[in-house]
């Protein structure tokens, strides 16, 4: 990995490949090598002729760790996505983020517009708008010593994914309590940029595709069959979507 210091934070990032910039923003959690490394996006990308840019955000992979929740609106996030474009020297790049990801890259697209050539948001739709439901009891769940006493579904998942992923929990219960900052109908109006908006049909946090694409000017849904908000994101179809997507809309 390579790293850039920004707004107090060492950002890590992995840049591989030639060709028309896509940078990939993973969601809460997560990681830049368990979003898109393993799930394959990364080869995908790169094989089909893209110069693939992917970076741990602040308080996740091996990225800068901060217990201040204000560290983490979604704003300073895209801060750092428009920061690490133009360190890379780049006027422009394809942004796609997933769940978080996505909220991060609608801000960014609304921050820096000149940047953002198009927008693929993966595993979230009028949830941007809407929400995604309480998850407070996430950030309980990240901070409790013993597993066993962690009582909704939800919560289990996101502590099992925070341990398997070896993340540092409490800056994940800071990151939570403010990173779900909601984008209104007028702010999707905003965003030219052509989109593709890509859920799956058992994820229940996303929201619906087809009704955030149609706030937007230029966006297009797509639906991942038969895949919930964690299996979506490495779905063969949703990579050959998103592969037409890129190649419709060239810089």
């Amino acid at each position: 990995m390579e790293f850039f210091a920004h707004d107090g934070f060492d950002i890590g990032f992995i840049d591989e490949g030639q060709g028309e910039p896509v940078l990939l923003i993973h969601g809460f959690a997560s990681s830049h090598m368990v979003n898109w490394v393993s799930p394959g996006w990364v080869k995908t990308l790169t094989d089909a002729g893209y110069r693939t840019i992917a970076l741990d955000n602040r308080g996740h992979g091996a990225s800068t760790k901060s217990y201040d929740p204000e560290d983490y609106t979604p704003d300073r996030m895209a801060g750092d996505a428009a920061a690490l474009i133009a360190h890379l020297g780049l006027p422009r790049a394809h942004v796609m983020g997933y769940s978080m990801g996505a909220r991060v890259a609608a801000f960014l697209a609304l921050q820096e517009p000149a940047m953002v050539a198009t927008l693929v948001f993966g595993g979230l739709g009028i949830g941007m708008v809407d929400g995604v439901g309480d998850w407070d009891p996430i950030a309980a769940a990240l901070l409790v010593a013993d597993p066993a006493e962690i009582a909704t579904s939800r919560g289990r998942m996101f502590r099992a994914f925070a341990d398997q992923t070896k993340s540092d929990r409490q800056a994940l219960a800071a990151c939570i309590a403010t990173s779900r900052e909601l984008l209104t109908e007028a702010d999707m109006a905003r965003i030219m940029q052509p989109t593709l908006v890509a859920v799956g049909t058992k994820d229940d946090i996303g929201g619906d595709a087809d009704a955030l694409a149609a706030l937007m000017p230029n966006a297009e849904s797509f639906v991942i069959e038969g895949r919930d908000h964690m299996l979506a994101v490495g779905d063969r179809t949703f990579k050959k979507r998103v592969l037409e997507f890129l190649r419709e809309h060239p810089l």
